[in-house]
């Protein structure tokens, strides 16, 4: 059975900050991406994770980024990923993105490596982009010891992981291919397209009925994976933040396609925080 995600996720998920509350209540969250070529993915999703209201942000990204990141975001905290130090921070995270602008050298396949052998149950990853093509070329990168594994990919990433060509993605298919994965029952999918498909770790499916065509635009997944992160650091590890996640993510670019041709995502990013402060006073 598929259940259509409405506008209620927002009033029920997000909620109204109170007053004796500190930047530890709204948890702490890890961005891994960004290699030479591809910095701009990064820098999306870490704006998509504050915007989302994450507590604290630090990322790890090639050194090329630095300047580029704290120009844009002076609220996240910057390491280099080839710094030594990079595994203690992993583990005093409650989650981890990882994947956008990662790409598929020999060292972004040691990243997942140092991921999976440190990841522990008290921890949500998020894997996108780059993290999804290594994985569908080795199941084994799977972090399976995560307490919660939240894949995003479009689909044609989820046809590279899965093997299911993209006319063949339906939701039987897509749950036989996801119960292949899974060794702890622990992997929740976001499957992007024109109406994003979401699978829960207990086999539910939900359907996204909103976004545009305008979101057709690079760097709306990296986006996305921020916020989800976000959500998740904020609200939980259950699927109401992540089908909250899913739906603000189009709510705010259906708002902006009403008057621009094209949805930029980092547009989405900024007028995110808006939304959210008018959907958590209607509790």
């Amino acid at each position: 059975m598929m259940v259509e995600i409405t506008e209620d996720i927002l009033t029920k998920v997000i909620k109204e900050r109170k007053s004796a509350t500190h930047k530890g209540n709204y948890g702490r969250i890890l961005l891994i991406g960004g290699s030479e070529n591809y910095g701009g993915a990064i820098i999306m999703s870490t704006e998509g994770a504050i915007a989302a209201g994450s507590g604290l942000v630090a990322v790890a990204t090639h050194s090329m980024n630095l300047t580029a990141l704290h120009a844009r975001d002076p609220e996240a905290m910057y390491i280099d990923w080839r710094d030594h130090s990079l595994p203690n921070l992993v583990k005093n995270m409650d989650v981890i993105v990882c994947g956008p602008g990662l790409g598929t050298s020999a060292f972004a396949t040691k990243v997942l490596v140092m991921l999976k052998d440190i990841i522990s149950k008290k921890q949500t990853i998020v894997l996108d982009a780059s993290a999804l093509d290594l994985i569908a070329k080795d199941h084994e990168l799977l972090p399976f010891n995560a307490g919660h594994i939240v894949l995003t990919p479009h689909q044609m990433e989820w046809q590279r992981l899965s093997q299911i060509r993209i006319p063949f993605q339906t939701d039987s298919a897509n749950k036989t291919a996801l119960n292949k994965l899974e060794a702890e029952g622990n992997i929740m999918l976001v499957l992007k397209s024109n109406h994003t498909h979401v699978y829960d770790e207990k086999g539910q499916v939900f359907i996204n009925p909103i976004g545009n065509p305008g979101m057709a635009t690079g760097g709306m997944g990296d986006t996305l994976a921020g916020i989800i992160g976000g959500f998740v650091a904020q609200f939980g590890p259950k699927i109401d933040s992540i089908l909250a996640a899913v739906y603000i993510h189009s709510l705010a670019g259906d708002i902006l396609y009403k008057s621009n041709y094209v949805v930029r995502p980092t547009v989405i990013s900024k007028i995110l925080p808006r939304l959210m402060k008018k959907y958590s006073g209607l509790n």
